[in-house]
Parts: structure tokens; sequence; C-alpha cells
């Protein structure tokens, strides 16, 4: 066996020389430990996800320029790195071996299975072996490992470089496959896994080590880190146990701060309301850019309550954060004069409603264009599956780190927010959502209790299950069909929607995508009509 170092660093897609920076300090590092190999994640000198960027052949070249200068620094250790190659006329996500500063092999990946690469890259032919000092190695790329089953025997070590993204509950199903697949539970199997926030995608890092079904090395969950481990000498150590919550909040964390870092922006905004969503997504961006970069508006109009300006305002100074009370009465009131000629002695309905959200927008992003902020979105998940938002107002934004999230979810991110520190008013905690887009309104005008309603829509988005499979387990028909429904007919909105954190498997837009033609498919029901945006 041997000394491993896990180098679990967080890169930025093109950002060739600082990536490459990273990586040689941290094989210096690993060298000065010991180690007699260092193994880096899938993509390490390009970042990723790089897209189309794979097209371009002087973006190849360069990563491979890169390489080159990386292993110069490679004297007296070997070092497993990944970076996106042109082997051919193939595009290849490749692990690369460097031994005494030479570049011996290349493994490519041969599944390609990932929805943002499938474009992109190309299949190649998969698991290769080597030997480090006199220790024989089977090295996969990504999914190849839950795939190859001709390691053999004679196999000591197997490593897995991987850009493997975050998403609920994701963690422990990695950890659960690699101590129980009947290939690699009596091997020692070292994974390094990609760590950091690329717009959407958020990779949560997680690397580890398996002898033998027994964890030996886990490395931080969405911070960097790096291990040196004897892979024959470490002590047997715990599966670390998994905070789903906690994830989630890391994850969102991570994800707004590398949009942020990564985009070289600086300063947020978004409107408070005094309800559950903005409070949270407040909360987040605070702990993610500090509050001297966020700025908020508080825009009532005369259906807003004052215990909403109320609560807002104790959220904003709770946290520090710089914020302005502008009303909307005034403007809502002039756009509806300006259209009495159109509009005029019709009844109050969605119309109304839409244009006060639209006045928001237009006051947010004023104050984006002015001063440079950044608009975050507020929007949750239950909200966009049913439609339950305005186009060109509240599902605006630059990114949604929320939009993942289903709205029961949003409230037990609220509940872990305030057990570290209260900052989220009670009072926003216990309210009945509303929009206040009029007099005495509540969600529940309109949805279902959010309790039930996301319980249906976990059943048909998650878990793919049909109307029958879901009316049988005890739910009434006519509110699975409603639903099931509400989703199809507002698939027009949600490809309208702005990047989405992808915190769950069948995140809308990505992992969720309906045909905006769709009146005939998968349910035989009319679909509703779209007078509702």
């Amino acid at each position: 066996m041997m000394k491993v170092a896990v180098a679990q660093l967080n890169y930025t897609v093109g950002a060739l020389k600082s990536n490459k920076f990273k990586i040689i300090e941290s094989i210096y590092q690993a060298r000065e430990q010991g180690a007699e190999l260092v193994v880096f994640a899938e993509h390490s000198i390009s970042g990723t996800n790089c897209y189309y960027l794979t097209n371009k052949t002087q973006f190849l070249e360069a990563c491979e320029v890169a390489l080159v200068e990386i292993a110069s620094h490679c004297e007296g250790i070997a070092v497993i790195i990944g970076l996106p190659i042109l082997d051919g006329n193939l595009r290849v996500s490749a692990a690369v071996l460097i031994q005494d500063r030479k570049i011996v092999k290349y493994i490519g990946k041969k599944n390609i299975t990932a929805f943002d690469e499938l474009n992109f890259f190309d299949s190649s032919t998969g698991c290769e072996f080597i030997t480090v000092n006199g220790t024989k190695l089977a090295v996969v790329v990504g999914e190849d490992i839950l795939t190859e089953e001709r390691f053999g025997d004679n196999t000591d070590i197997i490593v897995c470089i991987h850009s493997n993204p975050y998403f609920r509950r994701h963690i422990e199903m990695r950890y659960d496959y690699l101590k129980t697949l009947s290939f690699l539970k009596n091997k020692t199997v070292v994974f390094a896994n990609h760590l950091g926030g690329q717009a959407e995608i958020v990779y949560d890092g997680s690397s580890c080590i398996f002898r033998k079904g027994e964890g030996i090395a886990f490395l931080k969950s969405f911070e960097e880190d790096m291990q040196v481990v004897d892979t024959e000498a470490a002590p047997g150590i715990p599966v670390p146990v998994q905070h789903h919550t906690e994830n989630i909040y890391k994850a969102m964390k991570m994800g707004l701060h590398d949009f942020f870092v990564k985009s070289d922006l600086k300063k947020a905004c978004l409107g408070l309301s005094g309800g559950i969503d903005s409070a949270v997504v407040l909360a987040v961006a605070v702990d993610a850019l500090g509050a001297e970069n966020i700025r908020v508006l508080m825009m009532p109009s005369q259906f807003s309550t004052e215990d909403s300006l109320h609560d807002a305002v104790e959220m904003a100074e709770n946290l520090g954060v710089a914020y302005d009370v502008i009303p909307i009465t005034e403007s809502y009131n002039a756009i509806l004069d300006s259209m009495k000629p159109v509009i005029g002695g019709t009844q109050f309905d969605k119309t109304e409603e839409n244009i006060q959200s639209r006045i928001r927008c237009t006051m947010l992003m004023a104050l984006s264009n002015k001063f440079g902020y950044v608009l975050l979105n507020t929007s949750n998940k239950s909200e966009a599956l049913m439609g339950y938002g305005t186009l060109y107002g509240d599902i605006s934004g630059a990114i949604s780190i929320m939009g993942d999230l289903y709205k029961t979810e949003v409230y037990s991110l609220a509940r872990l927010i305030n057990r570290r520190i209260r900052i989220i008013p009670e009072s926003i905690m216990t309210k009945e959502p509303s929009a206040e887009l009029r007099h005495n309104q509540k969600d529940t005008d309109t949805l279902p209790s959010y309790d039930l309603l996301d319980a249906i829509l976990y059943r048909l988005v998650e878990e793919n299950q049909s109307i029958y499979d879901i009316v049988n387990a005890g739910f009434d028909d006519a509110t699975v069909t409603w639903v099931a429904e509400r989703i199809k007919a507002y698939e027009f909105k949600r490809r309208q929607f702005c990047p989405i954190l992808r915190l769950s498997a069948r995140p809308c837009g990505a992992g969720y995508n309906l045909p905006l033609i769709n009146k005939y498919i998968l349910y035989p029901h009319e679909v509703l009509s779209r007078t509702e945006e």
C-alpha cells in the first residue's frame, strides 16, 4: 500500500492560471507530508462545467500547456489530475498520470451520463492500470466507477476522479455505493471529487478513501481540504452523519458566494416583503456575501399589511443591511389611470395583481442598473411548478438560490437559520403565506396548503409517480389531477426563469422539462388557460 494525498480544491472555469497555482501549491504540501501520490478531481485544470469551451481547440491546448507546467513541479511524487483533452477528433474528460515530472498516461472517461456533458464530451476507453512505487492502481474517471467490473484481484487501489454535483441526500448515497458495491468493497478506493459553485451547479467535495468497505478518510463537505493517508495503516473511522437541511444551507451559501466571486461581482439586492421566502434568501445572502454588500427595498402597496412592513424592517435591521422603504401605491394608481381606456370598468383580477409585482421589479432593476447591484430572485420550487409568480415581476433575477426548494423546505431552512442566531422574526415564521396583492389574500385562495401541495409535487416530480399511484396512496383525485395539470400549463413560465441553483436531482429547467406544446401529453385532461401571467 502507499501514502496517498487527496487534494480537494475550489476551481474556476477557464481560470487556468489560478487553478494551476493552487494545484502546484498542493503538490508541494503533499510531498512535504510524505505522500507518494496526490490525487486531484476531474477537470481540475480547466474547472467545470466547461460546456462549449470544450469545442475550442485553443482552450484545450491551453489546458495541456498548464498540465506541462504542473508536471515540471512533480519531482519525487506521482500525480493524478483531471482535464479535458483532444484525443484525435474526440473531446475527452481525462485523468492524467504524472511521474517524476513526466506525463506518463492519459485515462479517458467512458461513460458520459451527466446531462451537462452529453453534448460536449465523447466516450473514451475507460479504466486503465498503472503502477506507482510498486503499487498497482486502477484509474477511472467519473461514472466509470459505477460500471467498471474488471479491476481484478491484482489491483491494490482504485482511484476515481470525479465532478459529481451535489443534490439532496447525494453525499450519503455516494458514500453508500463506495462502501457496498460488490466490485469495490474488497478494494481500497480513493475518490477525489470536485468542489465549488459554478453558475447553477454546486460540487460538494466530500472526497473520501474507503478500504474494504470501511472509511479511512473523509474530506470536508463544501470546503477546501487536503488529507494524506497511509492506505494500509490508517485506522477505520465512522462515515460522517449527514444533516440534510444543513447541507442544503451550505450548498446555497457556496453556490451564491462562488456565483459572485467567480463572476467578479460584489453587491446584491432583493425585495424584502416580510414573507418567509425573501427572509431566507436575505439571511443566506448576508452570510455568503456580507451585510455591507446587500441592499434591500421594501415596496408596500395599499394591500400590504403594517405587520409585513414591520417584519421586513426588523429583519433588515437584525442583519445590518441597508434598506429603503418605497411605497408603490402612487405608481400603481398612475398605471391604472393610464390604462383606463383599455381596462377601465373591468373587475379586479390578476391584471391588477401583476402590475404591482412588475412595478417592484422595475424599481429593483433601477437600483441594479444605477449602482451595480445584482438582483436575487426569491421564488421557491412550489411556486415555480404551480406558475404562482409574475412574468417580468417576482420571477425575475440574475440567480435563484431557492428555486429548487419546496416551500416546506424553506420553512425548515428558516428554522435552521434561527437555531444559529435568531434573525428571522417569529411572526414571519408563523404568519399564513400571502402575496399581499389584494386585500386579505392568502396563498391558499389559489393553492392547496403547502404541506399537501408539496407532498403531491414531490411524488409527481422527484419520484415520477403517476396520478394513479398518488391517488392510490390516499390523495384526493381531483386535487392531484389539478396540480398535475397546472404543472403542465406553466412550463412556459419556467422556461423564462433565471438560473436556478440545483439542489435536487430534478431541478426545473435542467432535470425537469416538459414540452411547451403539451395539451395532449401525460394526462387526458384539458390544459389550463394561460391568463395568469
